[in-house]
């Protein structure tokens, strides 16, 4: 007979073996157009593992902004719908990349000066799992999706409806297709290297509770993009 410290050694070990596998499903791509992941029992019957580890997973893709829920219609990758999302349809084509970035430079040192003064040790741990998988990213659409989770998740934790509503509204305007192939196009390994640590700073500025510092790595950090980016685009001209 199973002791009870062997069978919650058990447990953890099939949750992380199913977390690993939804979210390789889901960074992978391997769903339907409408982006909807299969039910719980369906996952559990596939991956061969109990519904309380496929809950324990999606909780823990849902908390890092992967995956969201609907009662009654399902799990979807990416974030839950915003009232902002009709307005970013319509201003989208008026709005360039650089002008979203100066809207950034605005908006995202202040989110991360709150974040710092706001975040619980937990906070900080999703934070620094989300810069690794950021790192640890080989293509780029991966390494885009796990950065755009991260710069999110400060938001969130900032914790002002007011200031995440406008975030949303400029990270549902640069989300399209043409301006993520610019985006990808000024990643060197370099760059990423530097956004690495860029991101380290951040993440340091907020454990340690320090606004000020935050705010601060968050502005550098967006330079470099807003620098970078208008690189790119120019070459793109010549």
């Amino acid at each position: 007979m199973l002791q009870d410290n062997q069978i919650e050694g058990q447990e953890l070990s099939e949750s992380l073996r199913v977390l690993r596998a939804i979210r390789q499903i889901v960074t992978d791509d391997l769903l339907p157009s409408d982006g909807r992941l299969p039910t719980e029992r369906r996952l559990a019957m596939d991956l061969g593992a109990s519904r309380r580890s496929v809950r324990y997973a999606l909780d823990q893709l849902e908390a890092e902004g992967l995956v969201w829920r609907k009662q009654g219609k399902g799990t979807f990758v990416g974030q839950p719908p915003d009232p902002t999302e009709e307005l970013a349809a319509k201003i989208v084509s008026e709005v360039d990349p650089l002008t979203a970035m100066e809207a950034r430079l605005c908006i995202e040192p202040a989110l991360a000066d709150l974040c710092a003064r706001r975040a619980t040790a937990d906070d900080v741990a999703l934070l620094r799992q989300l810069a690794d998988r950021t790192h640890e990213a080989g293509e780029a659409e991966a390494a885009e999706l796990w950065d755009g989770a991260l710069h999110r998740a400060i938001a969130r934790i900032a914790g002002n409806r007011v200031m995440l509503t406008a975030f949303t509204l400029i990270d549902e305007v640069r989300m399209g297709e043409e301006w993520r192939r610019k985006r990808h196009r000024a990643r060197t390994p370099e760059t990423r290297a530097a956004y690495d640590d860029q991101h380290s700073r951040i993440i340091d500025a907020i454990n340690a509770r320090d606004g000020a510092a935050a705010a601060e790595a968050m502005r550098d950090h967006l330079n470099v993009l807003f620098s970078n980016l208008k690189t790119s685009l120019e070459k793109e001209r010549r």
